[in-house]
């Protein structure tokens, strides 16, 4: 080398974010005019954060929230749910649930406060499975939360990495149960790969309550089990604490039937306990039939987005576009040695592309940057494909 020069090898500092939590969970409860707090107004949104069942006991402002909401939450702690957010949306009637339109009106402020909050991996509303359902004159049923749910997973697939936890209505059985939920899921619609079902309700002695708070707290059981992917592990064949015996007695045919149709049963096995027997999603797409197989990928694609968020303030080059084949590879390396992904070798069955192909001349004037990542995970037998389009507007 020449004397006076020198040659220095650089790379951007490591940007990683910390590793996605999915086991962080959010109850949505209700709060009637007769609880609003002074000045309140329809819509407005009060919030907890717990990290025990006696903080919300021990609370002045307990009363407030519905009692299925209070209920779930201790539910969700004896299952073993570290950190909660309690959500009250002030209604001064039940009717402002039922169409989309008013739906969207009072839950507005709401989905504001979920989107402002992206560690909340896991959502119930064990209070809209007290509202009524209506049966048609052909056996059609129809919940009057239907339009609530929807409005609910539509938010959770804008969010990517949120799940949501559904209550069969109340004294909802046999073929009425069957139809409302073949109606409900008969679009098959992307949204529905982010939720999950679950039937009948439980009991703590004579106690009877909706099991979404009990699976909040089961699904963030099992990830702390399995850290630090716990995702990979179904929520399922595993005892439910806090309850003595599920509302109804299924048999083994029944519990089948019911989960081959998107209902995850809960039954009572001698010397076991309750235990949960489905672990299957909304969803008609094969990719999305089971709950761990949406919830890893969308966990990738929740950690890839916020590794790489950084990536807007640099100039969208190939130079670029290298450190993020190579940041983004590392990351799915990570994923494959917990046993996420298939493949015999890191690397070997997942694929990842950001070069001219995959940035347009359109893409980099508009100051958008894309990575095409495509991964099979370990519970599905096809390939994913993830489209991480980063930009100042935009996520994955």
């Amino acid at each position: 080398m020449k004397p006076g020069i020198s040659v220095q090898h650089t790379a951007l500092p490591t940007r990683r974010f910390g590793r996605v939590r999915c086991d962080v969970a959010g109850i949505i409860g209700f709060v009637p005019t007769t609880r609003w707090p002074r000045g309140a107004a329809v819509g407005d949104v009060l919030e907890l954060v717990l990290r025990r069942n006696v903080e919300l006991i021990e609370h002045p402002l307990r009363d407030l929230f519905d009692p299925a909401a209070r209920r779930a939450t201790q539910a969700f702690f004896d299952n073993g749910g570290d950190l909660l957010h309690l959500f009250g949306v002030c209604v001064e009637d039940e009717r402002e649930l039922h169409a989309p339109t008013s739906a969207l009106g009072v839950l507005g402020q709401l989905l504001e406060t979920l989107r402002g909050n992206e560690d909340i991996a896991l959502l119930a509303c064990p209070a809209a499975a007290y509202m009524r359902f209506d049966i048609s004159s052909t056996g059609r049923v129809s919940g009057h939360a239907d339009a609530l749910y929807r409005e609910l997973l539509s938010h959770c697939l804008e969010m990517t990495n949120r799940f949501l936890i559904i209550d069969a209505p109340k004294g909802l059985h046999g073929a009425g149960l069957v139809s409302w939920v073949q109606d409900f899921r008969k679009e098959g619609l992307e949204p529905f790969g982010y939720g999950a079902v679950y039937y009948p309700w439980l009991r703590q002695r004579d106690e009877l309550f909706p099991p979404s708070g009990a699976m909040m707290g089961l699904y963030a059981r099992t990830e702390r089990d399995h850290d630090p992917f716990g995702v990979v592990w179904p929520p399922a064949n595993i005892p439910l604490r806090g309850v003595t015996h599920p509302e109804l007695d299924l048999e083994w045919g029944e519990a089948s039937e019911l989960a081959a149709l998107a209902i995850n049963p809960v039954v009572c096995q001698p010397n076991r306990g309750v235990i949960v027997l489905g672990a299957r999603t909304l969803s008609k797409d094969p990719r999305w039939e089971f709950i761990n197989a949406r919830r890893i990928v969308s966990l990738i694609a929740e950690q890839l987005r916020r590794d790489n968020e950084w990536v807007v303030f640099e100039r969208n080059d190939p130079n670029i576009w290298k450190i993020l084949e190579r940041d983004v590879r590392a990351r799915l390396d990570e994923f494959w040695e917990r046993g996420m992904l298939t493949g015999a070798a890191a690397g070997r069955d997942y694929e990842v592309r950001c070069d001219v192909e995959t940035n347009s001349k359109e893409d980099r004037e508009a100051g958008r940057l894309n990575v095409l990542v495509r991964v099979r995970p370990i519970t599905t037998t096809e390939h994913i494909t993830i489209d991480l389009r980063l930009s100042a507007a935009d996520g994955v």
